[in-house]
């Protein structure tokens, strides 16, 4: 017999899982990772014409530039279309690491929803088998961000940030919001990793077991 059993550390635990899996991919596709060094755009001119100047932005494997014979749209997409073509070596390697840690906190995502039902897998707590997976996938993570910006010496990254831009150095470059949006998930990933021994406690305590007995399938605690 199936029981749902929802306890304040458990749905936390649920939420945030789910919400650290979907910040990680999101980071992971925005091309807003560096922010290009400023440019003029001489073609934007006229009225109602913004011609200040604008960043463009570089992901791993996208770009947003602004272009138009009056440099008013925005033209975002992937600027290599085959892993090969990505900017750097360094950046293949961290797009390897990211994946795998993303394919791991989205699997766990999945499986959290499921936890409110089935609380146990082959005898083994679930809370247990999701928080060492979120673990492995935030070191995966780490190391993804680690290598990324080993690749800031990369043709690319210098067509963008400046001749002066270096491994470990952006130049006239700054980090994009993804950049911190992906270090925030990685921490989101141990801490869920943390919470899960809370709502493994919390979903096998006493007053679980007595509601059990009583023969609720809905055991809803705080």
């Amino acid at each position: 017999m199936c029981h749902v059993i929802v306890t304040c550390r458990s749905m936390l635990w649920t939420l945030l899982s789910i919400v650290v899996a979907f910040a990680e991919l999101i980071a992971f596709m925005s091309p807003d990772w560096l922010l290009g060094s400023p440019r003029s755009d001489s073609s934007a001119s006229g009225a109602g014409v913004d011609s200040g100047e604008y960043r463009p932005s570089l992901g791993m494997y996208s770009r947003c530039l602004r272009v138009g014979a009056r440099g008013i749209g925005v033209s975002c997409g992937p600027y290599a279309r085959t892993f090969g073509e990505v900017a750097s070596g360094f950046w293949q390697a961290a797009m390897l690491f990211l994946a795998a840690g993303i394919l791991v906190l989205a699997g766990v995502a999945c499986i959290s929803i499921f936890s409110l039902c089935f609380q146990s897998i082959l005898k083994k707590s679930i809370f247990n088998i999701c928080g060492l997976l979120q673990a492995i996938g935030g070191l995966l993570l780490m190391v993804g961000l680690m290598l990324y910006p080993a690749g800031w010496g990369s043709e690319k990254v210098i067509s963008y940030c400046g001749a002066e831009a270096l491994p470990f150095r952006p130049a006239l470059c700054s980090l994009g919001w993804a950049f911190y949006a992906a270090i925030g998930g990685t921490l989101g990933s141990f801490l869920c990793a943390v919470l899960s021994a809370q709502a493994e406690i919390a979903t096998s305590s006493d007053k679980v077991q007595e509601e059990i007995e009583e023969g609720k399938s809905l055991i809803c605690l705080l």
